[in-house]
């Protein structure tokens, strides 16, 4: 009996000091599992690119981050994948609610003004996705059509700018979203980078009802994304992607990604062969 007092006498003494470890859910930070925790943001419905199923995540961006979250310390079971809609990416990194994002996440100047780029790791280029009998085979014909694309990204505003005055742009919070209006017959096009939409119709469900134009009308550099000013996580990620190149790990990623779609990206700048510097 005088036994049990004691060792629980001990464990309280523990856990008053603050010995006793707990669970760390925060974004990064040691946990009872052993090793630094780490929370990036990705896309949760872009196959090829971001994709959760269930548990699973898969694509171009799941790949390259965990790669790079390894380089930097943190083991694979100690990540956690946060979803990051196009329109909420600056809040989640200013708000320390992830501490990387790899979510297509376009590098421009109006972004930079808010959050910091490494990368860029890959470039990719505006694209309509549209109904396999669709006679649409560009921007400029999308005058008095209905064009959707996804809130928070700049995708429907260029076509308008520059191509189709009159585009009916509709908005929705996800570009899955904007398949299935494509589907039912609710737009007439959809528009943001052909990775994206590659991937979309090379979908099981979708063989045969979509087709990807082919014909890029921008150039879309992705960056990870990083809170403001963090140069120092900046470089260690650019020394990361430098080595997934270097290595052959890239290129592996986007084949097994990206390759079952057909996409032919530019080969000028894929894979990357330098890296923004950090600022």
């Amino acid at each position: 009996m005088r036994q049990r007092i004691i060792a629980a006498l001990g464990i309280a003494g523990l856990a008053a000091t603050g010995l006793v470890a707990c669970g760390d859910d925060s974004g990064s930070g040691s946990g009872s599992s052993g090793g630094e925790k780490v929370t990036i943001g990705i896309k949760y419905d872009q196959p090829g690119i971001g994709l959760k199923e269930g548990s699973k995540y898969t694509g171009m961006d799941v790949d390259v981050a965990t790669y790079v979250a390894k380089e930097l310390g943190y083991d694979e079971k100690n990540i956690t994948f946060k979803e990051a809609p196009s329109a909420q990416r600056e809040t989640l990194l200013a708000n320390g609610q992830v501490k990387m994002i790899f979510a297509s996440y376009s590098i421009t100047d109006a972004r930079k003004e808010k959050v910091s780029f490494a990368g860029p790791y890959l470039t990719a280029g505006q694209d309509l996705l549209v109904k396999s009998d669709s006679d649409i085979s560009g921007p400029d014909g999308l005058n008095g059509k209905k064009l959707c694309s996804v809130t928070g990204s700049t995708s429907a505003q260029k076509v308008k700018d520059k191509f189709a005055k009159t585009v009916q742009l509709q908005e929705y919070d996800t570009y899955s979203k904007c398949v299935e209006a494509l589907g039912a017959g609710a737009i007439d096009a959809l528009t943001t980078d052909n990775t994206i939409l590659a991937g979309y119709a090379s979908q099981e469900a979708n063989k045969g009802k979509f087709k990807v134009v082919g014909q890029t009308f921008s150039t879309e550099r992705y960056g990870v994304g990083l809170k403001k000013g963090d140069t120092a996580t900046c470089t260690k990620v650019n020394d990361a992607l430098k080595k997934m190149v270097d290595s052959g790990e890239w290129q592996k990623a986007f084949d097994k990604n990206l390759g079952p779609s057909g996409l032919k990206l530019d080969a000028a700048t894929n894979p990357p062969k330098t890296f923004d510097a950090c600022a």
